[in-house]
């Protein structure tokens, strides 16, 4: 246990404010000499050793009557190892523009509001603690280490604003399990060199990294798979060397990377089976590396043609409504249909989704552009039969989604056929039997297997006329079938 008389003036006056919480400031004035950065080069009249803040923080000294104690230091050199793992600590802590040697350790603690902000540490370690206030980290620079909270309970809200972590190769946020009662800030000029790593965290108050940087070139640069969180807020200058892995994450109002830029390798955005509410994908430029979106659902997706890489992989992507920058139905059916083939291989459901989408829009006729498309990409995966048969579909019916192409063609073989059988003469099959020949229905008779007219079978050709009668009986067979075919698919989609 520390005795008065063991202290330097300089931690006598910190010992001396404390019961009353009032603030200790060393710092002389002058910005160059107040730079952290510098503090290591800090004099005695400006050091304060760790013993004794945390003695202070452990009650060695008691409150003041009607006061509340805290300790509040600005502007101090603090040396030796701060190491509080376990500790139940009763007071706040706020250290502003401060140098620390090593590391602060809050490992497992129980703690009030921790404030060390604008200040130089090499880390902060409060994993599996539970701070019952705030932690305030805003403006401090960690060259050495990073800041662990993995497991931590967090009642307010965790302030990383302004902080630049370097840790290459490493997580610069260590915080998988954090549960939050308030907000994560990481904005204006976050930077952590390293990843940020906050799998299964329920952030109520939502995830704000507006304008972050995080850089870890071929690895994780953010993880949060499977989190719960209100908002997650990736945009405005967001920017991020490495893939931003989001599987399974829960955010019941908003993801947004609107004016992002992701630079993720092989993959920039892994969200496979995320659920959001509205989706803002509107980044700055195309991302560097494929977004994965397979099963995940939004309730509206808003997006630009900037927004997507080469590869998009959208098999069981689920949206609710879609907002784009297009300006009419047609453009953005292109934009759609082009975004749909940038998923690799043949999916049905994309282009299902999409036509979804369209119809309870209201737009029935995309709707069924979109489900043509699909098999017409999906005519590409056959065999040369089946591919055959599929361009007999689109040229009759447009497989059952342009059935008035059937009509097209049943009137162009009629008059055909009707010009063809009128210049010359059929021989009648029965002698005076029969109707007298006409030249139109007999045509229609033999275009339309269903039903008899009575000029089929009443009437014969001989020569090359009788070729073409047999070939006007296969050609409405086959019409017949595409037709009914193409009925029964409309029918099944209603």
């Amino acid at each position: 246990m520390l005795s008065y008389d063991e202290l330097t003036d300089t931690e006598r006056e910190l010992w001396d404010a404390f019961p009353e919480g009032r603030w200790v400031d060393l710092r002389t004035g002058t910005p160059e000499q107040d730079d952290p950065a510098a503090g290591a080069r800090w004099g005695p009249e400006r050091t304060v050793r760790t013993s004794v803040v945390a003695a202070l923080l452990l009650g060695a000294n008691a409150a003041s009557s009607g006061r509340v104690a805290s300790l509040r230091l600005a502007g101090a050199r603090i040396t030796g190892q701060l190491d509080l793992a376990g500790a139940e600590i009763g007071h706040v802590l706020w250290l502003k523009g401060c140098w620390l040697e090593h590391p602060a350790g809050f490992y497992g603690a129980s703690t009030r509001t921790i404030r060390v902000t604008d200040s130089r540490v090499p880390g902060v370690d409060a994993e599996l603690g539970r701070i019952e206030g705030h932690l305030d980290l805003s403006g401090s620079v960690m060259e050495t280490g990073r800041v662990s909270l993995m497991n931590a309970h967090v009642a307010g809200e965790l302030d990383l604003d302004g902080v630049r972590i370097t840790a290459p190769g490493r997580w610069a946020l260590f915080a998988g399990g954090l549960v939050m009662g308030g907000a994560v800030f990481c904005q204006d000029g976050f930077t952590a060199h390293g990843g940020v790593r906050l799998p299964g965290a329920q952030l109520p108050g939502g995830l704000h990294m507006r304008g972050a940087r995080l850089e870890n070139p071929g690895g994780v640069a953010l993880h949060v798979e499977g989190i719960t969180a209100t908002v997650v807020n990736l945009s405005e200058g967001f920017s991020a060397a490495g893939t931003l892995r989001m599987r399974g994450a829960r955010i019941s109002d908003r993801l947004t990377l609107d004016g992002a830029t992701l630079h993720g390798g092989d993959t920039a955005l892994l969200g496979a089976g995320m659920q959001t509410g509205a989706f803002d994908f509107a980044l700055a430029a195309p991302p560097m590396g494929a977004v994965d979106l397979q099963g995940a659902r939004a309730a509206t997706l808003r997006d630009h043609e900037r927004s997507w890489p080469r590869e998009v992989r959208l098999d069981g992507f689920v949206y609710g409504s879609l907002r784009s920058d297009r300006n009419s139905l047609r453009e953005d059916m292109a934009y759609r249909l082009a975004w749909i083939r940038r998923n690799p291989g043949h999916a049905p459901q994309p282009y299902e989704q999409l036509a979804t989408c369209y119809r309870q829009s209201g737009h029935d006729d995309a709707a069924r552009r979109v489900l043509l498309e699909k098999q017409r990409h999906r005519r590409r995966t056959l065999r040369p039969a089946g591919r055959a048969w599929g361009y007999l579909l689109d040229a009759t019916v447009g497989y059952g989604y342009r059935p008035w192409l059937a009509g097209l063609w049943l009137a162009v073989l009629s008059l055909l056929g009707t010009l063809a059988f009128s210049l010359s003469s059929p021989v009648r099959t029965k002698p005076g039997e029969g109707d007298p020949f006409n030249a139109f229905v007999y045509t229609v008779d033999l275009l339309f297997p269903i039903g008899d007219f009575g000029q089929r079978g009443a009437w014969h050709w001989t020569g090359a006329t009788q070729w073409l009668s047999y070939l006007m009986i296969a050609i409405g067979w086959i019409l017949t079938t595409t037709v009914v075919a193409g009925a029964s698919r409309m029918l099944n989609r209603t």
